[in-house]
């Protein structure tokens, strides 16, 4: 993915690239440019051809345990504030994530956003406004491929050391903040101060930190009076369980220490391994990366025979004619076998083997986890190297998981079209239109305390 959505961004394919990612787009240059003038398209235009979405699907935000997109997003890339002032409310370059009932594929859907719900996009996601804690337009260095080398300084990996000393901190907030919670304590002055600029309050003022679940900080920042005249600012104060502040909320990228980062810290990865553009911006003086080799995506081993205890003998079992087969057994024995088990009779080992590949594959594990991360191909490409393209599934695991993820895509099709799932409240009453009503949710027991 990596390797075609870069070769197609520095074409020039734009569109392509976010083919290739993944990444379906909905807008049109040229309505925009009928709505909103020349002017702002070209601006448009600009951030489009240099965006990278495999960049950007690579810092998306994911949740536990499998390493899955977030659901229900909406994520600002790029606020466009109109020419005049009297003009149209800004444009919103947004990504969106689909609910978790039509998450197959694990694809993004890139749009404009112009603050209402009329367009088809915003009607049928259930968050179509930007969500306040995951906001790129402040970290446009983990999506704009011209400012990719910015990674470096705003992850932190600048700073001579990890110390304490060397951050313009209070000492108070160390404490604060549990160490095993990752966070990048040493960033967040400067990331709050960046936050409150943006939203035209000065670089000092409240910030809101989530550190997850309903632990909260409130910090109130201020410039440095060590270094009079900067734009460097200081967290004063901490108070802990700001409750429902209107404080504007510290990004969850500025939040926590970059997973690559860490990574590379402790040695767990090597730089090779990451994102080309992450490892240039974090390691400058990487060697660049040697050609991979051409290899079949089938796997290793595909199209290779197997060993088999049969009967007391080394049988194989391989390829014959695009379907697995036993190599050692004449077909007429073949036939006498499958009309033996026909009749409820014990087949030979081969028999046995080539019908466990077909129906629970050792390679099962590996084709669930390519599916659920939307690898369509790749899962299909290891299926066929191991049974052959001309194989005919049989009944078992292999065969379910394929025909999920068939319905899977099919929801998320519907879903694209609004044509299924829960839409606007203010949709269900319209009469012209029927709706579905909302799946209702479990409540939660609420945690009482009986006082004797």
């Amino acid at each position: 993915m990596i390797e075609t959505a870069t070769a197609r961004r520095e074409a020039g394919d734009w569109a392509g690239a976010c083919a290739a990612a993944g990444v379906d787009v909905d807008l049109q240059l040229r309505s925009v440019a009928r709505s909103h003038g020349r002017a702002l398209t070209a601006r448009i235009r600009a951030d489009l051809r240099h965006l990278a979405p495999d960049l950007l699907r690579w810092h998306m935000p994911r949740i536990a345990p499998h390493g899955l997109l977030r659901p229900g997003l909406t994520i600002e890339l790029v606020r466009y504030d109109p020419p005049e002032r009297d003009g149209p409310g800004p444009l919103h370059l947004v990504v969106r994530t689909p609910p978790a009932w039509a998450d197959a594929g694990q694809r993004i859907s890139l749009g404009l956003w112009d603050g209402s719900h009329s367009e088809p996009t915003a009607r049928r996601h259930p968050h179509p406004h930007p969500n306040r804690r995951f906001r790129l337009d402040l970290h446009r260095h983990l999506w704009d491929a011209r400012r990719a080398h910015e990674l470096r300084l705003r992850s932190g990996s600048d700073l001579r050391s990890t110390g304490h000393a060397d951050t313009a901190v209070d000492p108070e907030l160390w404490s604060a903040v549990p160490p095993d919670l990752r966070c990048a304590v040493d960033r967040w002055a400067a990331e709050a101060a960046t936050l409150l600029r943006a939203d035209g309050r000065g670089p000092g003022g409240t910030v809101s930190v989530r550190l997850g679940g309903r632990r909260r900080l409130l910090l109130r920042v201020e410039a440095d009076e060590d270094a009079p005249g900067t734009t460097v600012a200081r967290i004063a104060a901490v108070v802990p369980d700001p409750g429902s502040s209107t404080a504007p909320v510290l990004p969850d990228a500025a939040t926590w220490v970059l997973p690559d980062l860490d990574l590379l810290r402790t040695g767990a990865i090597e730089a090779g391994q990451l994102h080309p553009l992450v490892a240039r911006a974090l390691v400058p003086d990487l060697p660049p990366p040697a050609p991979p080799p051409t290899r079949s995506r089938t796997g290793d081993g595909a199209g290779a025979t197997r060993l088999v205890d049969c009967r007391g003998a080394q049988h194989r079992i391989g390829l014959v004619e695009g379907a697995l087969a036993p190599l050692d057994h004449d077909p007429a024995e073949i036939r006498r076998e499958e009309l033996l088990v026909a009749l409820t009779g014990t087949p030979l080992p081969c028999l046995r083997a080539i019908d466990e590949a077909h129906r629970r594959p050792d390679c099962l594990t590996g084709v669930r986890e390519r599916l659920d991360h939307g690898d369509i191909a790749g899962a299909l490409a290891v299926v066929e190297g191991l049974l052959g393209p001309e194989a005919v599934l049989r009944d078992g695991p292999l065969r379910d998981e394929l025909e999920a993820a068939a319905r899977r895509r099919i929801t998320y099709g519907l879903f694209r079209a609004d044509l299924l799932g829960p839409g606007p409240i203010r949709r269900r009453f319209d009469p012209h239109r029927p709706v579905e009503p909302r799946p209702r949710r479990a409540r939660r027991p609420r945690h009482t305390t009986t006082v004797s």
